[in-house]
């Protein structure tokens, strides 16, 4: 089956590594055309596959009417020659420092996703694929049970305990989306809530894996929030996340209009986390600062993968101590 795949946010950890998998057959037929307007990431992500003829790339931006046309009629017109068309909104205002920007979120994450599901749905896409987040877990990110699964009830902070929510009530919003135009019959598709997300491609330090690479390259130390003394988190590896994406348009059993939970169940606190990268840079004794404080920040956020794992059988492949030797050696290289 020749599949055409029209993929958002197409160079960010998750759109890039979509395109690697899905192209890693070199006989393969598929093709992807993706964008990105470089909000969070840069074309150096996808310099692998880029002369891959199977591989088309707009820097477009999801929120700019006349490209979005342009983009659509691209599909229109590539439609005939196969077999069926998907759809995968990867695009997000994801970075820390903006979770707070609230028109800025709105805009991409919720007006902007509604756009491209009324695009796939006009042009008769097969399927589509909605990235949404586990910080639409917030304040209750953990139980008894082993971690929140995705008909658990949300505990979500206020506009008066943080603005940073905003971010997750706009991924919660487009998770009713798509599950209305399941429900409708008008596209077949889900959600997936993503646990913390790295790459060994990542370059902005603002995020933690690179942030604390960095730092300790440069002087052995590393500043973090006060909500680090406690705070644990799982990392899931983008070539994981994707994996689960791939997993759930193979199974159209799967594809109901849910959500899906992505993690693993390797939980660390942040503490450990730069232990482990120090370790891995040769570094004894790191010297952790601790400055500022995260509004409604949950402690643990643990989230349960039955349900994925029992319709698809994924599950995730890459370890933490592989996944962030990889990132200090690309990293480094990088600085090199």
């Amino acid at each position: 089956m020749k599949t055409l795949y029209a993929i958002s946010g197409v160079t960010g950890m998750t759109g890039n590594e979509l395109v690697r998998q899905i192209l890693a057959d070199p006989d393969g037929q598929d093709r992807v055309l993706g964008f990105d307007n470089f909000y969070a990431s840069s074309l150096e992500t996808v310099e692998d596959v880029i002369e891959d003829e199977r591989f088309t790339f707009l820097e477009y931006d999801l929120n700019d009417r006349d490209q979005m046309a342009d983009f659509e009629g691209r599909i229109l017109s590539a439609k005939p020659d196969f077999d069926e068309v998907v759809y995968i909104n990867c695009a997000a205002v994801v970075h820390t420092e903006h979770f707070y920007h609230v028109y800025e979120t709105f805009e991409t994450n919720v007006e902007g996703m509604n756009a491209f599901l009324q695009q796939a749905i006009r042009v008769g896409a097969d399927k589509f694929i909605n990235c949404s987040t586990s910080e639409v877990y917030s304040m209750n990110s953990w139980n008894e049970n082993g971690g929140v699964r995705e008909d658990d009830f949300l505990t979500l902070a206020v506009a008066e305990h943080s603005q940073r929510t905003s971010y997750a009530t706009g991924k919660l919003l487009t998770e009713f989306f798509i599950k209305d135009a399941v429900d409708e019959g008008r596209i077949r598709g889900c959600s997936i809530r993503f646990a913390n997300v790295y790459s060994k491609n990542e370059r902005f330090p603002k995020h933690i894996i690179p942030h604390i690479i960095d730092s300790l390259k440069a002087d052995g130390s590393v500043t973090l929030l006060e909500n680090s003394k406690k705070n644990r988190r799982t990392f899931l590896h983008n070539y994981d996340s994707c994996s689960a994406v791939l997993a759930l348009l193979a199974s159209d059993e799967a594809l109901d209009g849910t959500v899906y939970n992505v993690a693993t169940d390797e939980e660390v606190t942040i503490v450990h986390l730069v232990e482990m990268i120090a370790r891995e840079m040769k570094i004894d004794n790191p010297q952790i600062r601790f400055e500022g404080y995260r509004e409604s920040d949950p402690e643990r956020r643990l989230l349960a993968t039955e349900k994925i794992r029992q319709r698809t059988g994924w599950k995730p492949v890459m370890n933490l101590e592989k996944g962030l030797a990889e990132c200090v050696r690309n990293y480094l290289a990088d600085m090199e």
